[in-house]
């Protein structure tokens, strides 16, 4: 019953909300937003505990402000989401205005293959239907299994009509996909800046430690691909702003681990000087920091992505997350895995569960099927139990 309403909101989200003329859409997304502020309920109140670390001599009105902004933010996410199959392609071209496009075009036209890697800034959806329209580049990126199925159907569908190439994590197969898209050239697109799974690389994030997934680094250190890092925000007009970094280069010494952790806080860098420059729109609701999770077996800190995926692969972004104080649940639980903002299941490697959360978590060279030692499968290995404490964040697909 749970399952059959979240897919019935999500619906009705896509069928009604893109049809508001666009000031009323804003509008609502903010009186949302602001109701969601006001009951301060868990994502909220997460969301500000995870500020205080980017801003962290913000007083607590400072705190409190940034959460309102924060919350505009990622409704103004959704309310672009449900409206971006309704855009022109005039509307979408000059919705997005990004820095350093040249880094993107010189590495395609080398034939090496792009990895673009992302933090959950702004609206990614947005930069990709802005990458296919604008550039007339085709990317892919990964989804994992949401349920019920008929929303992860939704979600794939609502992608594959901006024009990207989602594929499903689904035994393990996403991440030799990817590496064949790089080798011959291609786009690869990852929400990246968490990863809760045993096999994330550990990395220093505004002073503390977090795990990201090592799926971009080992990407582009099989394949050959440039690892661009890109930050998005809004500068309070309709359009979104946005820069790719330059690139993340494989270092010339140390294992195949150690280049790929060497890589990873490379990104971590990058993430970190795009959220401190427009920390509001840093949609994270979720608990990130490992000294913010709760011991589990093995020592190891575990936490279910929204929706109870386990938040892994090499930047997968799940699906919308369940018991958002004001999103409706999703039902999945973390044997199932979600439907990835690029996101991020069940048996497949970490990597494989890419972020095309993206991602919604969506990263070897081999294909995972072929027998490639796990170290060339980053991410390869079991993931934690989900912890519920924090299962009211959501993400985005």
């Amino acid at each position: 019953m749970k399952e059959r309403l979240t897919d019935a909101l999500y619906g009705l989200g896509w069928s009604t909300v893109k049809k508001l003329p666009e000031p009323v859409a804003v509008r609502l997304g903010q009186q949302i937003a602001d109701t969601a502020w006001k009951r301060r309920g868990k994502s909220v109140l997460r969301l500000e505990a995870n500020l205080a670390r980017v801003v962290p001599d913000a007083t607590p009105a400072r705190l409190a402000e940034l959460s309102k902004a924060g919350m505009r933010s990622y409704l103004r996410y959704w309310m672009e989401s449900f409206r971006l199959p309704a855009w022109s392609k005039d509307r979408i071209r000059a919705g997005f205005t990004p820095e350093g496009v040249h880094h993107l075009e010189n590495g395609l036209a080398s034939g090496r293959g792009v990895i673009l890697a992302l933090p959950h800034l702004g609206n990614w959806d947005l930069a990709g239907a802005w990458v296919t329209t604008k550039l007339g580049v085709p990317f892919t990126t990964v989804a994992e299994r949401l349920k019920p199925e008929t929303l992860y159907d939704r979600f794939v569908a609502y992608r594959e009509g901006l024009g990207m190439e989602v594929l499903p994590h689904t035994g393990g197969s996403a991440f030799g996909t990817l590496a064949r898209r790089l080798r011959a050239g291609g786009l690869v697109c990852l929400v990246a800046d968490r990863d809760l799974s045993a096999s994330g690389v550990e990395v220093k994030f505004f002073g503390e430690t977090a795990r990201m997934p090592a799926g971009p680094a080992m990407l582009a250190r099989q394949t050959g691909a440039l690892l661009l890092p890109v930050t998005l925000w809004y500068d309070g007009t309709p359009i979104m702003r946005g820069r790719v970094h330059p690139e993340i280069e494989v270092p010339e010494t140390g294992t195949r681990a150690e280049q790929a952790a060497a890589m990873t806080q490379q990104l971590a860098d990058a993430f970190a000087s795009g959220i401190a420059e427009h920390p509001e729109d840093w949609h994270m609701l979720q608990r990130l920091w490992l000294a913010d999770l709760e011991p589990r077996r093995g020592g190891l800190g575990a936490e279910s992505a929204p929706g109870g995926a386990s938040v892994s692969g090499p930047g997968a972004v799940p699906e919308p997350s369940s018991g958002a104080d004001f999103e409706p649940r999703s039902g999945v639980d973390s044997g199932s895995g979600r439907g990835a903002d690029a996101g991020p299941g069940s048996g497949a490697d970490a990597e494989a569960r890419s972020g095309a959360e993206s991602g919604p978590r969506p990263g070897a060279d081999p294909d995972p099927g072929s027998g490639a030692d796990r170290e060339s499968r980053p991410g390869a290995g079991t993931r934690p139990e989900p912890h519920s404490d924090d299962s009211s964040g959501t993400e985005k697909p």
